[in-house]
């Protein structure tokens, strides 16, 4: 059974930093593309950010690109999105996803292309 747990969250003032882990079990971590998503009251679930298998590469939304950074260790199968100069805008609960994990798949922005998801985890930043 694949199991995404998502921590870290909280609540931070404006300008603040926090860091999200996402620790992965019950699948073969090196073979899925990870990302990140969110949700905030009212709004359809989108895209943060999104790293492939190996993680050399990374793709950010425009509206956190310079300010988060989403890294994995395949060895601790987990995936950390590190978020700094936080606004209220990025108050939403946050989603860890793994894509299918199958060869050949491109790495997507999309939340339709992951398959398996986490609890998410609550991000609030007063202002």
């Amino acid at each position: 059974q694949v199991q995404l747990v998502e921590s870290g969250g909280g609540l931070v003032q404006e300008g603040g930093s926090l860091r999200l882990s996402c620790a992965a079990s019950g699948l073969t971590f090196s073979n899925h593309h990870m990302g990140w998503f969110r949700q905030a009251p009212g709004k359809e679930r989108e895209f943060v950010a999104a790293i492939d298998w190996l993680g050399g590469v990374t793709y950010y939304a425009d509206s956190v690109k310079g300010r988060f950074t989403m890294s994995r260790d395949n060895v601790r199968n987990t995936v950390i999105l590190q978020m700094n100069s936080l606004k209220p805008e990025d108050t939403a609960v946050y989603y860890c996803a793994a894509d299918r994990g199958a060869t050949g798949v491109v790495l997507s922005t999309s939340p339709r292309d992951y398959d398996y998801w986490g609890q998410g985890i609550q991000v609030t930043v007063s202002s």
